[in-house]
């Protein structure tokens, strides 16, 4: 990682070293590095504030010190600093007191003021000066006109003075602590504030573009979610969301000194890792419905979510009950470990299972991921100054984000197959319950239809045993008296053998259109051909049918049966009651339509005297409008009426 002075350039060097003494200093510098024996901190270098132009790392010109407790003023020009002392701050040092002692003058007639910075995580400071050895003096906390200041202090020096500097340092419990102390000029303090912060600009704009991938995919989910209720789509953006804010925060408030960074530097950046490696295992539990097909990763699933949230609360006991930064260090380090090997089981899990395709998808997410944190651990552990790599390649943040985005698009793609073949077996199994339902309302209805003409054969066989034999015996009784009256029977008994023969008839009528038997159109056309020839057979009237020379099998209903048969009884009806004709033409054709025409060779009907037949014709109207037909009458040489039935 660049210090905080690499976007500096030369230019920088040329304000904190004037030019005419560049060499010769370079090669004292040289010769005490190669041959000098080790400082004291009795030997500390005087800092002139004149010579700070712009701003000045002072860690050669600084020494350091850590104790358990905060010194007494008193006490900090007799502790035993350590003079030069290594920037970086290991973590069993870490909730220890960094004291740090340099000197400074002020060779100017005139005051002067400089800003003093120790580094980003440290969020509480105080500056001692003493003069000429004296004990010394807690100076004011006065903090630049800027947003993020916090570790930021004024220093002022009086007229042709010098002095010595004891800083006391409280440090934000995180592994990231360094000690870079720094002076600035007053004048470009927030010059070098904004500039502290834009470091790594390049990285943060990556991490921001990410960041935008992850929030798309996000949204994704949450819309799959709602449209299909799924919840593996809702823990997947859950988990994307925590790493998404992880990342974001990471990179926007990384580079401050103010109060949320150094929250998020000790237990948020944990809490959010942990929280979305939580709804991680969630997601697994879901996708891979490991209760029902993967009982021992399910187990591994149930332990991790019991484990997170339990580190959760160990974290926070630690970072706020504790003072000492290892437990939660150990803790957090460990959990990264454990997921680390979790992750190559998955690998390794899945390579045994290659038949099945959801199972790969989170195979080579989990792959991508390993081989990618294992690049970031690498770089960490060589150390990345020491690697020569462009931009952004040289952080290791870089490598594992990297990891995490290609990890969270096999996923989705994985989500993506599954819930495509969950919408095909769910629509194969809606097709499948509407064609059973389809299947027993046909079903029913074929009862209801079977059980109806169960019942007509029923009551026509009744009609037919029972009525149909007692109509008879009245007619022959009605016979046998008129034979033995011979002369003398009265008109009474012919009207009662009239009337019992055309009940008989009309009933045969009823027997016939209600038997399911007779259900088809041959069946109609001959019915219909036999009764016009007998109803016809005894009057004035020569009647003639003409029907199909080829009639083909279909089959017709009861109901449309009855009514055609109907409709054509009143027709016959009306021509031998109104028409004074002296032959009656039916004709019968059967194509997609069953058309029967009546025509006989009367006086016509008048089309203006509709009244009289009206109550017959509205009825013959009815009747075939009830059974999807039609109806037609017409003068044409006599009348002529046309009934027309779909089949």
């Amino acid at each position: 990682m660049k210090n905080s002075f690499s976007t500096f350039g030369d230019s920088a060097m040329r304000y904190l070293i004037p030019g005419k003494y560049f060499s010769t200093l370079f090669l004292i510098t040289l010769v005490i590095l190669t041959k000098a024996p080790a400082q004291t901190a009795d030997q500390l270098p005087v800092i002139d504030m004149s010579n700070i132009k712009f701003a000045s790392r002072i860690t050669d010109s600084s020494a350091m010190v850590m104790t358990k407790e905060k010194p007494a003023p008193a006490e900090l020009n007799s502790l035993k600093y350590a003079y030069p002392f290594k920037d970086k701050i290991q973590s069993s040092l870490v909730p220890k007191t960094v004291v740090l002692e340099f000197k400074l003058m002020n060779p100017s007639a005139d005051p002067a003021a400089i800003y003093f910075y120790p580094g980003r995580f440290f969020d509480k400071i105080d500056i001692y000066k003493s003069v000429s050895g004296s004990t010394p003096v807690l100076q004011p906390k006065i903090h630049p006109e800027a947003r993020n200041k916090i570790s930021y202090r004024r220093i002022s020096m009086a007229a042709n003075e010098s002095a010595s500097f004891y800083v006391i340092l409280h440090q934000v419990k995180t592994f990231n602590n360094r000690v870079k102390p720094s002076l600035i000029n007053d004048i470009y303090i927030n010059s070098f504030i904004i500039n502290e912060e834009s470091d790594r600009a390049n990285f943060r704009l990556y991490t921001y573009l990410l960041c935008g991938l992850l929030l798309m995919m996000i949204f994704f989910s949450l819309i799959n979610y709602s449209l299909g209720g799924n919840k593996e789509f809702l823990y997947y953006a859950c988990y994307a969301f925590f790493l998404c804010m992880l990342f974001f925060l990471k990179a926007y408030f990384g580079l401050q000194s103010n109060q949320f960074n150094f929250i998020y530097e000790g237990p948020l950046d944990f809490i959010l890792f942990s929280a979305g490696h939580l709804f991680y295992f969630l997601f697994l539990r879901h996708f891979l419905d490991t209760k029902h097909q993967h009982s021992f990763v399910n187990k591994i699933c149930t332990v991790g979510v019991y484990a997170l949230v339990i580190s959760i609360i160990l974290y926070s006991v630690f970072h706020f009950f504790t003072l000492s930064f290892l437990p939660e260090y150990y803790l957090e380090n460990v959990l990264k470990i454990l997921l680390l090997a979790l992750a190559a089981f998955f690998i390794f899990y899945a390579s045994k299972k290659r038949e099945d395709k959801i199972l790969g998808y989170l195979g080579w997410g989990n792959a991508l991921l390993f081989i990618f944190s294992l690049l970031s651990l690498l770089f960490i552990f060589i150390g990345q100054d020491k690697l020569k790599m462009p931009g952004i390649l040289i952080n290791a943040g870089f490598y594992y984000q990297l990891g995490i985005l290609l990890e969270l698009i096999f996923f989705l793609a994985g989500l993506s197959y599954k819930n495509k073949h969950q919408i095909i077996e769910q629509t194969r199994e809606r097709e499948r319950l509407k064609a059973e339902n389809q299947m027993k309302e046909y079903e029913k209805e074929l009862a209801v239809l079977k059980a109806q003409e169960e019942e007509r054969s029923r009551i026509s066989l009744d009609m037919h045993d029972e009525l149909g034999s007692g109509m008879t015996a009245i007619r022959l009784m009605s016979e046998l008296a008129k034979t033995k009256m011979k002369e003398d029977s009265p008109a009474e008994i012919d009207r009662i053998s009239e009337s019992a023969n055309d009940v008989l008839n009309k009933m045969n009528a009823i027997i016939w259109s209600m038997n399911s038997g007779n259900d088809t159109l041959g069946n109609l056309i001959s019915y219909i051909r036999i009764y016009s020839m007998e109803y016809l057979e005894n009057t004035h009237i020569n009647c003639n049918v003409i029907i199909p020379p080829v009639i083909e099998e279909k089959e017709i209903t009861g109901d449309k049966r009855r009514n055609v048969f109907l409709c054509i009884k009143e027709t016959l009806n009306n021509s031998l009651k109104y028409s004074a004709a002296s032959e009656i033409v039916v004709t019968i054709e059967a194509t997609d339509n069953l058309t029967i025409q009546v025509h006989d060779n009367g006086k016509g009907i008048d089309m203006h005297k509709l009244r009289q037949f009206g109550n017959g014709l509205k009825n013959i109207q009815k009747r075939m409008s009830s059974v999807g037909g039609s109806f037609s009458i017409e003068n044409k040489n006599g009348t002529l009426t046309i009934l027309t039935l779909p089949l």
